[in-house]
């Protein structure tokens, strides 16, 4: 397993400020925002595109720091109600393809996206429960006639550029938000859909991330790995459950808020993580994703590297030889 970052932190440093600062903490690996809601200010598709001078130029300069990519990270909302925006999301994605194609890196990260109730929607409509009826008859539309059609097609043209994991994160909000969404997106689209797991995200719902991973690790839908925490706050869920609207920076009306890896679970937690995952034989990045309100960039992160360095496993697996 590698140590990885999503740069999207440091994206007010230039390109090779910011390769050289992860290099001195430690990083094996650098997650690259493409455009969308993470920005590509570190990797504009519209300035290496079919530029080979350029590519090579900018492979070097990760290379020459000991450094890979782990995945380009696009995520958007490609099937945004408001046609302006789909298109926006929609053409990021695709340069982002192209892109991954060129640079060869094997995993692209996103959304699955979410429509809106109908044809005329002005916003997307996350669906929640199944009742009132017109809430499952809103379900059944934006699945099969907007979801799997959209990502078949995409995922033909991510195949014929050579990309076939296509990493979702289960992010609320969107139509793919835990392992059952996921896992029906991907029986019906097919093999290259997976996950860019992200526990955050999976615990305040509710959900074990060890359970979750065993569930999609035996289907081979794990692609790549966003290791970021969540302090759930008990005393506010108990009072206002885990849906909260409230923003990010109140932390104490919060029933839940982002945290540095270690500051919402416990690092037993975090070795229980890594061992599910090697148990199910995922051998690539645990990229940190840095959103911590309490916790500045450069502590919060390196209190995540820390961290995280003490449990991930770097030799191969040997014969079991005590049985």
């Amino acid at each position: 397993m590698k140590l990885g970052v999503f740069t999207v932190l440091y994206q007010n440093l230039p390109f090779e400020a910011m390769l050289d600062k992860l290099s001195e903490m430690g990083v094996e690996a650098v997650e690259l925002g493409t455009g969308n809601f993470p920005g590509n200010s570190h990797c504009n598709p519209d300035d290496l595109l079919d530029n080979p001078e350029k590519i090579k130029s900018f492979q070097r300069a990760i290379e020459s720091r000991g450094l890979t990519i782990s995945a380009l990270s696009c995520h958007g909302n490609p099937l945004h109600p408001d046609v302006k925006i789909a298109r926006e999301a929609h053409t990021v994605w695709r340069k982002t393809v192209m892109l991954a194609e060129q640079l060869e890196v094997p995993v692209i990260n996103g959304f699955s996206g979410c429509p809106g109730d109908h044809l005329s929607a002005k916003h997307p409509n996350w669906v929640t429960c199944s009742w009132p009826p017109e809430y499952a008859e809103v379900l059944d539309w934006q699945w099969n006639e907007v979801v799997i059609p959209y990502w078949k097609e995409e995922a033909k043209f991510a195949e014929l550029h050579g990309i076939n994991q296509i990493a979702f994160e289960m992010h609320p909000g969107f139509v793919v938000y835990n392992p059952e969404t996921l896992l029906k997106l991907r029986e019906n689209v097919g093999s290259s859909i997976g996950a860019n797991f992200d526990p955050s995200h999976l615990v305040w719902q509710g959900i074990d991330p060890v359970e979750a991973i065993k569930k999609l690790g035996r289907e081979n839908a794990i692609f790549h790995f966003h290791a970021k925490d969540t302090y759930l706050d008990s005393s506010n869920i108990k009072v206002n459950g885990v849906l909260d609207t409230k923003h990010y920076s109140k932390v104490l009306d919060r029933s839940w808020s982002f945290r540095s890896v270690g500051y919402g679970h416990n690092e037993k937690v975090w070795k229980d993580i890594v061992s599910a995952l090697r148990a199910v034989g995922y051998d690539y990045v645990l990229s940190i994703e840095h959103e911590d309100m309490l916790a500045s960039i450069d502590e919060g992160l390196m209190k995540a590297i820390t961290l995280l360095k003490g449990t991930l496993f770097k030799e191969q697996l040997t014969e079991i030889w005590w049985a």
